[in-house]
């Protein structure tokens, strides 16, 4: 069952150790800035709670898993002020998933575009369906996925980054992905990625948190400067948006 709620909905389930945190949005599980927030506290919450060893980031429904911000919101920023504050939502839950004590892992059952692929970027392990092919069209709106590309380079490289930004309007699919080394695994079903989410959870939420969390240091190595980086890249995306190009562009979407 998929939420109907307008801002999206956000629900945490604890078992074994595991947090399920499962994010929502009637349109294609998009994110508009109150549920970003919502979900940046939820990881900070989660990364303090002796409760959770592991958390598993999953979307709602069997079709898209994020099919980025919100486009109404995009489309209704002003000046720049309001425009660094919306691009900052994904730079704060990137932010928030690379400080995290606590290892996420990523379940993305379907197609997945923009912010909602730096999401999976940031994940410390992703296994998809078949289905979950990915885009970066943000060039073709006169953007770019500034906030979120140092996180797609960290996990899939330069030219991954390059080839996914400048072929805006491609989809690239889940095995591409797997590839350039966005997903560890890829399944035919989204019953076989269950299965073997919660088996390779159960492990993983069994070790030694400590040397998990040492393990995720490793993994996040020089990266103590994105708190400033991705808060820079929210504001060249904020100013961006206000171009004559961007409003033209979004205007068509309207129509």
């Amino acid at each position: 069952m998929t939420t109907t709620r307008e801002n999206g909905s956000l629900y945490t389930n604890v078992q074994n150790k595991i947090a399920s945190l499962e994010f929502g949005h009637p349109a294609s599980n998009s994110f508009p800035s109150e549920l970003l927030k919502r979900l940046e506290k939820e990881i900070n919450r989660l990364s303090e709670d002796d409760s959770v060893n592991l958390i598993i980031l999953k979307s709602e429904g069997e079709k898209a898993f994020c099919a980025g911000a919100s486009f109404d919101e995009l489309m209704e920023i002003e000046n720049r002020d309001s425009g660094k504050e919306f691009f900052s939502g994904f730079a704060n839950v990137i932010n928030a998933m690379r400080k995290c004590k606590k290892l996420i892992v990523g379940r993305v059952q379907g197609k997945t575009v923009g912010g909602g692929v730096g999401l999976v970027a940031a994940c410390d392990y992703a296994m998809a369906t078949d289905a979950a092919a990915i885009k970066l069209s943000e060039l073709s709106i006169g953007i770019g996925p500034f906030v979120i590309a140092p996180a797609v380079e960290r996990k899939m490289g330069v030219a991954a980054l390059g080839e996914l930004t400048l072929a805006a309007h491609e989809w690239k699919n889940a095995y591409w992905a797997k590839e350039k080394g966005l997903y560890a695994k890829v399944f035919e079903s989204i019953k076989d990625l269950d299965k073997e989410i919660e088996i390779f959870s159960e492990k993983l939420a069994s070790y030694n948190l400590q040397a998990l969390l040492e393990m995720k240091r490793v993994l996040w190595k020089n990266t103590a400067h994105w708190d400033k980086l991705l808060e820079e890249r929210a504001a060249v995306s904020g100013e961006l948006v206000l171009s004559d190009f961007t409003r033209k562009a979004l205007s068509k979407f309207k129509k």
